[in-house]
């Protein structure tokens, strides 16, 4: 009997050794760690450069005083009507001609014949801006009848409507300036016969505007003598829009003329689009609120909404906006929070089972939520979601409800 009572004090005391030691060994064992899981898919990919910009009267005027004399007190307000043939923006009294020099009447005849140099430069401007329009109209027609019969692409489609976009907006600036060089000449002669001889006519000289739009300003309100040059009134079409933004000149680098852009926080329920019409070859510096001198380029963007659907924005009005430097429809992508940096090389973690697998990749494009994977991943993969400290190569994980 003392035996068996040996034996199974002994059991009992190996049982419990068991039952102590697999409970420590349960206690080390690494516990699964609650991770978010995304996974890898096709589908687009926009990549762009997001900047504030600040809108602008593509075609800003400002009338000047053509001759010498006195300015009656002029009575336009800012937001005024400025048309041809309204009421004039300013007023000029005359001098007497027996009062001024010869050097007054010359520089009369040389802004005469400045003019009429300017006025024969618009004219074949003009003539180029309307063959270029013309061009891109049958290149446009062309693509389009190649896309009915199945044998042209999307993007050829987008680049010719970008295209005639362009040239339609070269072909208003060009009109512009003639119109604008016809008005400077025709004031430059009135004024010169104004101030030729003593019996030239001596009343009132009026200013009108030489384009349809607003009263901008109003530089010279009070009654004064003014000579010619002094600038009166700026006028300019409110709804005739473009936006000026700057970027950093590593980023202009890669904006190329005629991409798309979306403009946000204007103000409007939805976004604008537009494009870009020019980036400026120079660059400047600028202070960074950070105290940092950075090198800065213009970029300039034309508005493709129609005047209806932007009423409310004027001059000098921020908005935000997202230039397209790439974009593809279909590439195998990865969200940016899965991603970090190991070993000099772009990896993540993937979810094998209920284990985590460390995974180097090779990316492509990327934005601010995604990037192109080139390789080391495939469609259906599940990777976590900003890994932790607590996950490495091998960690248990499980995925949180």
């Amino acid at each position: 009997m003392n035996s068996w009572r040996v034996i199974l004090r002994w059991v009992f005391y190996l049982a419990v050794v068991a039952a102590v030691g697999g409970a420590i060994w349960y206690a080390m064992q690494p516990k699964p760690v609650g991770v978010d899981l995304a996974t890898i898919n096709r589908g687009e990919l926009v990549v762009t450069v997001d900047e504030d910009g600040v809108t602008r009267i593509r075609e800003r005027y400002i009338v000047s005083a053509p001759l010498s004399g006195e300015l009656v007190r002029v009575e336009m307000e800012p937001g005024d009507p400025a048309l041809p043939g309204g009421d004039p923006l300013a007023v000029i009294k005359p001098r007497n001609p027996e009062l001024l020099n010869a050097r007054e009447l010359q520089e009369a005849e040389m802004r005469v014949r400045a003019q009429e140099a300017v006025l024969e430069q618009a004219t074949p401007a003009l003539e180029t801006a309307r063959a270029a329009l013309e061009y891109a109209k049958k290149d446009l027609g062309r693509v389009q009848s190649l896309i009915d019969d199945n044998a042209g692409s999307l993007d050829e489609l987008d680049q010719a409507q970008m295209l005639f976009r362009m040239r339609e907006e070269q072909l208003k600036a060009a009109e512009y300036a003639q119109q604008i060089a016809k008005y400077e000449l025709e004031v430059a002669r009135a004024a010169l016969i104004r101030t030729r001889d003593g019996d030239g006519d001596m009343s009132d000289f009026e200013l009108r505007s030489p384009i349809y739009g607003r009263v901008l300003r109003v530089f010279q309100e009070s009654a004064t003598v003014v000579v010619p040059g002094t600038p009166l009134i700026e006028v300019g079409d409110p709804h005739d829009l473009e936006v000026v933004v700057d970027v950093l000149s590593s980023d202009a680098i890669r904006i190329r003329e005629g991409a798309m852009v979306f403009l946000e926080r204007w103000g409007g329920d939805k976004p604008l689009h537009g494009n870009v019409s020019l980036v400026e070859p120079s660059a400047f510096t600028k202070i960074s609120s950070l105290g940092v001198e950075e090198q800065r380029v213009n970029v300039i963007i034309d508005l493709d909404d129609p005047v209806e659907e932007r009423k409310s924005l004027g001059h000098g009005f921020r908005v935000e906006a997202r230039i397209v430097i790439w974009q593809h429809d279909d590439v195998l992508k990865i969200p940016s929070g899965a991603l970090f940096r190991e070993g000099g090389q772009w990896a993540c973690f993937v979810a094998n089972g209920e284990t985590a697998r460390l995974r180097h990749v090779q990316l492509g494009q990327q934005n601010d939520l995604a990037a192109q994977v080139l390789d080391g991943l495939q469609a259906g993969d599940k990777v976590i979601l900003h890994p932790g400290d607590q996950i490495e190569d091998g960690s248990p994980i499980v995925e949180r409800e």
